[in-house]
């Protein structure tokens, strides 16, 4: 029952705050779907240009938590601080050379998710506008991520529920009262990261002067390797890099999606519904997210004390709760049905849109139980900081899922394509379950 307690206290404050993510893209595309089914394929489509660039940056969050879980577990305040200065660091040169290479980011990124002549315009309008907010994002990355070692769910939540409220009152009001369209789209989420970021340094600095135990009270080791098993500044770059190979080919393989749907001759509706598909995918991913992120925190720091038993409990456990999650998420999927899709598109803009999105929602439903597991084993292997088995798996579950699209899914059309992703998230399950066993990620 502790464990159980100790799960929840972490994974739900999580989930909320997760889940709250998807909320604003696809508040966006409803905003958009009152445009018609190319502002809704625009938006999404920038959506994805700014994520190829900036989500792959994900393992400063990730990595902040693996670590900092370990030193938490090691009741290291040293290592804690080390691990929240060296990620901002990393952060902000990041985040300050987005900026400066907007340019060829850009058009990178038209080229990979072949944007077609009709999308440009509006694609290139959101994301120059977003990419501003690239700095602040990314710093706010490692504030969750080092609150999330340190056992701290709740200001995570706090931080994420303001910030997502900022940015849907701003996108609502610059979008459906100023009339900016999609501008108003990104220029919320701008000033709403901005505001998030002071809001998480304000975190730090009530822990600074209310918590005794404060870790930035103390000063930061010397980036050397630790006897005890503490982080060496070459393993801290080991680790982020792996993880940055993993996330790349994860983004890769949605880009790929979005690529090869622009590819088929559908038609502008399928496109759309794929967008609207792939928001759902994402309502599941964050919210099974919220017990991936429990397990970062607890295993992390059950690995960091050196207490295997409660760390194979706790994982046990925690695959418990989370397919239990994605039997609802498939429920509400399946029963939802017409009446959820319309939330995305009204039938009077875009009523081919949604039914082409009804079409396909089976594969969703589907999705849903069959994509869980590789969500829950990412979060164990971050809070393992097994930063190389992540990396190995991805790039083997990534080549298996284009194998299958060429010898099969490119000959059954949507379908397929959605069919190959699914193999992709299976394969991936299937080969973390393997690297477990083998002890591989040791």
């Amino acid at each position: 029952m502790k464990l159980n307690r100790e799960i929840l206290r972490l994974a739900l404050p999580n989930i909320l705050s997760n889940v709250s993510v998807p909320l604003i893209s696809s508040f966006d595309t409803a905003l958009m779907g009152s445009l018609g089914g190319t502002h809704i394929a625009a938006v999404g489509l920038g959506s994805m240009a700014f994520n190829f660039v900036y989500w792959n940056f994900g393992f400063l969050r990730m990595g902040t938590t693996g670590i900092t879980a370990q030193a938490y577990g090691r009741k290291s305040g040293p290592e804690q601080s080390q691990a929240l200065v060296r990620g901002a660091l990393l952060a902000l040169a990041i985040g300050l050379s987005l900026v400066l290479l907007q340019r060829p980011l850009i058009v990178f990124t038209e080229w990979l998710l072949n944007i077609r002549a009709d999308q440009i315009v509006l694609v290139e309008e959101y994301f120059f506008i977003r990419i501003i907010a690239a700095p602040a994002a990314l710093l706010q990355m490692v504030l969750l991520g080092w609150f999330f070692g340190r056992q701290n769910a709740v200001w995570p939540l706090i931080l994420t529920l303001v910030v997502n409220a900022t940015n849907l009152a701003l996108s609502y009001y610059l979008v459906a009262v100023s009339g900016w369209g999609i501008a108003g789209v990104a220029w919320g989420t701008v000033a709403a990261q901005y505001g998030g970021l002071l809001l998480g340094g304000g975190f730090l600095l009530y822990g600074r002067y209310r918590d005794r135990d404060w870790p930035l009270r103390r000063s930061a080791p010397h980036p050397r390797p630790r006897p005890d098993g503490g982080v060496s500044l070459a393993a801290f770059f080991r680790i982020n890099r792996d993880i940055f190979i993993r996330t790349v080919c994860l983004t890769l393989s949605f880009a790929f999606f979005y690529n090869r749907a622009n590819a088929l001759d559908v038609g502008t509706a399928t496109v759309a519904a794929n967008v609207i598909l792939l928001q759902l995918v994402n309502w599941l991913s964050y919210g099974i997210d919220g017990f991936a992120f429990a397990a970062e925190s607890l295993v992390g720091k059950y690995a960091g004390a050196e207490r295997p038993d409660q760390l194979r409990r706790v994982i046990r456990l925690l695959f418990a709760w989370g397919m239990g999650l994605a039997g609802v998420y498939a429920a509400v999927y399946g029963l939802g049905g017409y009446g959820l899709l319309s939330l995305f598109a009204p039938e009077a803009s875009a009523g081919d849109t949604l039914a082409a999105a009804y079409h396909y929602l089976p594969i969703v439903v589907l999705f849903s139980l069959m994509a869980t597991p590789c969500y829950l084993f990412d979060g164990i292997f971050v809070g393992l900081t097994a930063a190389r088995a992540m990396r190995q798996t991805m790039l083997l579950a990534f080549a298996g899922y284009l194998i299958s699209y060429y010898l099969l899914g490119q000959y059954l059309g949507n379908w397929g394509l959605w069919g190959s992703l699914l193999f992709f998230m299976i394969l991936r399950a299937v080969m973390q379950w393997w690297w477990w066993r083998r002890g591989l990620v040791w």
